[in-house]
C-alpha cells in the first residue's frame, strides 16, 4: 500500500491552497474530493480581505482574483462598514468575488503545480501509527501517506476520526442565501427585520436576485430546498415574491466551534474543519488561506526531515488564538445585527465609535487580517508580524518584497552592506538577498516603525528575525524555524575565516 507524502481531505479554497504550497516545496500531496467539480459548491463566501489577497500575492497568482472579482472596501463589523483605503498595503481593499470563481482559480493554479484531484471519491475512515497513515477511500483502494490534513468542513470526518474535541457555541440562528428568480419585483435593500438582517439585490443587470433571509428557527439539518427558501421569505415579507427556482441555496447559522487541537499525531486540521462561525464580517475563507499558507512549510520541512524539534507544533500554537478571536468578533457582530431599539441604540453608539481614526484602525485591522502577530519573543515591531511588500533596489534591478516569496522559500533579507550576512550553513535551505530600501516603514494599526538592517522572512511571509548591527540571534532564528546547519558548510565556512584571519 503506497501514496503521496500527503493526502488532503477536501478541495475548497483551504484545501486547493495547502495543496499548492506543499507543490511548491517539491512535496508529493493528493487531494481527495467528493464533489465532481468546483462548480458544485454552495457560495458561502463572496470573497476575501486584504490580507488574503496579500497571501495570494505572495505566491504570484493575486492577479488571477483582481482581474475576476470587484475591488471594493468590503469590510465591517457588524454591518458597520470600514473603509481600509489609508492602510499602508498594497492592496488597500478586499474584493468581492464567488466562492465557486475563487476554487476554480485555486484549482487551475494546482493544476499547473501538477496535484492530481481524485474527485467523487470520500474518505471513509483512517488508521494512522507511527510512520503514517492509511487512508480508506470510497473507491479506488486505501493510501499509505506520512501525513493527513482534514479540510472537509465543519462535519469533518477526519477530525470526528481523529477523536479531536470540537467544543463552542450552538446556533441561536439560521439564515440562507441563495441565488433565484422571481415573478414580483421586491423591496431592494439591506434591512434588520423579523430575528435579523434580510437582504435583496440584483449584482448584475437583468441577472438572478440575490437573497440572504433568516429562517424561523435554527436547526434545520441538510441541504435546503426551495421550499425552505420560499416559507422563510413568507416569515419574514409576508410573501415569497413569486420564487419560480434558484441557481443555488446555501444555509449557515451563527453557530462557533472550534477545534481543540489542530494536531493529533499525523492528522492535521484546517480551515472550516478546525473552526466554523457565521460568515458576517466576510473572515471565513481567509481564515482557512491562511491556515493554510501556515501549515504548508512547516509541514514540508517535516516530511522532508529537515524540521527542527517542535515546528509542527507551531501551527496550532500561532493559528489557534487567530481563530479564536475571529468566533469572538462574529459572535459581537452577531448581537448588532439584531433588531429592536436597544440594539438599535447599541448600533449607534458602535457607529460613532468606528468613525474615530483609532478604533476604525484597530477594528479593520482585526477584520481585513493585517494585524495579526505572532508570539516570537520581544524584540523590535516587525517580529512575528507581516513582512510589507517593499519597492526594493536590488543588484538585479527593482524588486518587489512579495516577488521573493513566489518560490514559497524563506528570505534573508540584507538591506545594510552587502555580503555581512553569511549563512552558508543554511542555503540549501534559505534564499539570502541583499537590497536597498530608502523609503518608509509603516504597518497597518501600529503605524511607522524603525527601519532594521536585516529581517528573516518565513515562506508564510511573517517577519521571524529581524537585524540590528550587530546581527545578534540569527543564527538561532534560522534554527529554530528551518533547522539546525548543515555540518558541510559550517566546515567550509569555519575553513574560510581561517583563511581570511591567516591572510
Amino acid at each position: 500500500m503506497t501514496g503521496p507524502a500527503v493526502v488532503i481531505v477536501g478541495a475548497g479554497a483551504t484545501g486547493l491552497t495547502l495543496a499548492g504550497e506543499l507543490a511548491l516545496a517539491g512535496i508529493e500531496v493528493t487531494v481527495v474530493e467528493r464533489r465532481p467539480n468546483q462548480d458544485v459548491v454552495g457560495q458561502r463566501a463572496l470573497g476575501f480581505s486584504s490580507r488574503t489577497i496579500e497571501v495570494f500575492d505572495q505566491r504570484g497568482i493575486a492577479d488571477r482574483f483582481l482581474s475576476q472579482g470587484k475591488l471594493a472596501q468590503i469590510n465591517g463589523f457588524g454591518q458597520i462598514r470600514l473603509d481600509i483605503s489609508d492602510f499602508p498595503t498594497r492592496h488597500n481593499y478586499g474584493l468581492a468575488l464567488p466562492q465557486q470563481r475563487i476554487e476554480s482559480i485555486l484549482a487551475d493554479w494546482v493544476g499547473e503545480l501538477g496535484v492530481p484531484i481524485r474527485r467523487e471519491v470520500e474518505v471513509t475512515g483512517f488508521t494512522q501509527d507511527e510512520t503514517g497513515v492509511d487512508v480508506d477511500l470510497s473507491e479506488g483502494g486505501p493510501l499509505r501517506a506520512q501525513y493527513l490534513v482534514g479540510c472537509d468542513g465543519g462535519r469533518s470526518l477526519v477530525r470526528k476520526t481523529a477523536g479531536i474535541a470540537f467544543p463552542g457555541w450552538e446556533a441561536s440562528t439560521s439564515s440562507l442565501i441563495a441565488e433565484v428568480e422571481l415573478d414580483e419585483e421586491p423591496v431592494w435593500g439591506i434591512r434588520r427585520l423579523g430575528a435579523g438582517v434580510q437582504a435583496l439585490s440584483r449584482p448584475q443587470p437583468g441577472g438572478p436576485v440575490r437573497v440572504l433571509v433568516t429562517e424561523p428557527y435554527a436547526g434545520q439539518s441538510g441541504e435546503p430546498t426551495l421550499r425552505d427558501l420560499s416559507e422563510a421569505l413568507m416569515g419574514v415579507f409576508g410573501t415569497d415574491y413569486g420564487l419560480r427556482s434558484a441557481t443555488w441555496i446555501s444555509r449557515f447559522t451563527d453557530m462557533a466551534r472550534q477545534a481543540a487541537a489542530y494536531r493529533n499525531r499525523r492528522v492535521l486540521l484546517a480551515g472550516d474543519a478546525a473552526h466554523v462561525h457565521a460568515p458576517i464580517g466576510g473572515q471565513g475563507l481567509g481564515v482557512g488561506v491562511q491556515d493554510a499558507v501556515n501549515l504548508g512549510w512547516k509541514l514540508a520541512q517535516e516530511v522532508r526531515g529537515t524540521a527542527p524539534e517542535g515546528l509542527l507544533d507551531t501551527y496550532h500554537t500561532e493559528r489557534h488564538p487567530v481563530a479564536a478571536r475571529v468566533l469572538q468578533n462574529t459572535m459581537a457582530q452577531g448581537a448588532l445585527t439584531g433588531t429592536g431599539d436597544r440594539l438599535e441604540a447599541l448600533r449607534d453608539i458602535m457607529a460613532g465609535l468606528l468613525s474615530l481614526d483609532e478604533p476604525r484602525k484597530q477594528i479593520a485591522g482585526m477584520m481585513s487580517g493585517l494585524d495579526i502577530h505572532y508570539d516570537l519573543g520581544a524584540g523590535h515591531p516587525l517580529l512575528g508580524r507581516r513582512m510589507p511588500d517593499l519597492d526594493l533596489v536590488t543588484p538585479d534591478g527593482p524588486l518587489r518584497v512579495f516577488t521573493l516569496l513566489h518560490a514559497a522559500r524563506p528570505v534573508l533579507l540584507n538591506l545594510g552592506e552587502p555580503g555581512t550576512l553569511p549563512i552558508a550553513p543554511w542555503s540549501d535551505r534559505v534564499r539570502s538577498v541583499d537590497a536597498a530600501y530608502a523609503g518608509p516603514w509603516e504597518l497597518p494599526v501600529l503605524g511607522p516603525v524603525p527601519a532594521p538592517e536585516a529581517v528573516l522572512i518565513r515562506p508564510d511571509g511573517y517577519v521571524a528575525w529581524v537585524g540590528g548591527p550587530s546581527r545578534t540571534g540569527l543564527a538561532d532564528a534560522l534554527t529554530r524555524w528551518f533547522g539546525p546547519p548543515s555540518a558541510a558548510d559550517e566546515d567550509a565556512q569555519a575553513a574560510a575565516s581561517l583563511r581570511t584571519i591567516s591572510s
